[in-house]
């Protein structure tokens, strides 16, 4: 009883600012629940479509051609546009939902898809183009995540972009990446179809996905993401500290095989003298730092600087090429997958990143919060 119901625990996330996701890709509709919201925060639908629509399929010849509007409605939590600090649910339809598109790949687990390793776990098959294993799930949390970060704007002056950086071997070239930091907008990210911030690069990366698009192949890519304004002092050491709860985040996300924060990898090749961040007192009188090699986070606790990391997306794994496989017997077969799906996820990927930070953020925050309430003066 006790695995039983901690596994009811697994489509939620968060300790203080939590949500619970629920729904499935071709099922009647997609959604979550969200605990932990303050009350007396002016919230809307107009606050939250914003990013569904950013996160939505069939927005470009970029996408997948599935059509959905992905409209959000306030199920509760909130009355005459404030919230009431009870949970908030909000709900999208599915309404271009097509299961039958499946049926031929029913005795089939798709190549590096997820239909064999739920059909183990589970023992059974979802008929319903992945079921949970789809990106429609991610729908709940673009949607909580844009609760989220509303609440951070309101109160911290939060401010969480995210945009492409690479698709394939295409990536933006940027002799100083800090400054890229600290002035890339969403309205510069919204300007290309592909969601990078280079016009040049841009350019080069939708031609690639077109070009695999038409060839029924797929692509990965690489998206960065910055969170500017955090304050000093959030993260839970040991085990729950704050880049290990935005790699829980990220890597939680469908497609994600990657994840590094600050330097990263290539931090691996700088010598001790060459990675420390010097503090020095700023402008705003506070003490900061002059570079920001640790990604605004040391010890697991931010320490004021920007917060930016990396998440990188593998190509998607249903494609419509002939893939030479076994179905779930073992029998030798020839698959070309069926069904509407991206060449590449990174462009609707975006605030799906940036809803992950802000559900974070919005944990970490709380906690402290209630930390700093506790102090003894």
């Amino acid at each position: 009883v006790e695995v039983y119901l901690y596994s009811k625990r697994m489509s939620s996330f968060g300790r203080v600012f939590r949500i619970t996701t629920f729904g499935e890709s071709h099922g009647k509709g997609v959604g979550v629940i969200i605990d932990g919201v303050p009350p007396n925060l002016k919230l809307t639908e107009e606050d939250i479509q914003p990013q569904l629509t950013r996160r939505r399929p069939g927005q470009s010849n970029l996408t997948t051609p599935r059509n959905e509007a992905d409209k959000v409605t306030i199920q509760s939590g909130t009355e005459r546009g404030i919230t009431l600090g009870t949970p908030i649910s909000l709900f999208v339809p599915n309404e271009d939902q097509r299961p039958g598109d499946y049926s031929s790949m029913s005795g089939i687990p798709r190549p590096s898809h997820a239909d064999y390793t739920y059909q183990v776990k589970y023992g059974l098959t979802v008929s319903s183009g992945g079921g949970r294993a789809s990106a429609r799930e991610t729908i709940g949390r673009v949607a909580a995540g844009a609760v989220a970060e509303k609440w951070l704007k309101d109160k911290f002056g939060i401010e969480i972009v995210a945009w492409v950086s690479a698709v394939g071997d295409i990536s933006i070239g940027s002799d100083n990446p800090h400054a890229d930091m600290a002035k890339i907008t969403r309205a510069d990210v919204d300007k290309t179809l592909v969601r990078c911030p280079d016009p040049e690069a841009a350019e080069k990366m939708a031609a690639l996905i077109s070009s695999l698009k038409e060839q029924k192949d797929s692509i990965g890519g690489v998206v960065t993401c910055v969170c500017r304004n955090v304050p000093a002092g959030w993260g839970e050491p040991c085990f729950d500290k704050l880049e290990a709860m935005l790699g829980h985040a990220m890597l939680s996300i469908p497609a994600t095989k990657g994840f590094e924060i600050g330097s990263g990898f290539e931090g691996t090749k700088m010598r001790g003298s060459q990675h420390n961040d010097p503090f020095v007192k700023k402008e705003n009188g506070q003490l900061g730092t002059v570079t920001n090699n640790s990604g605004g986070i040391q010890g697991g606790i931010s320490n004021g600087e920007s917060i930016y990391f990396r998440v990188a997306f593998k190509p998607p794994a249903t494609i419509g090429l002939d893939q030479h496989t076994a179905d779930i017997q073992g029998n030798d077969v020839t698959l070309a997958a069926k069904g509407r799906h991206d060449p590449c996820v990174v462009p609707r990927a975006i605030s799906i990143v940036e809803a992950m930070a802000a559900l974070v953020l919005a944990d970490a925050a709380a906690l402290q919060m209630s930390r700093k309430a506790a102090f003894v003066n």
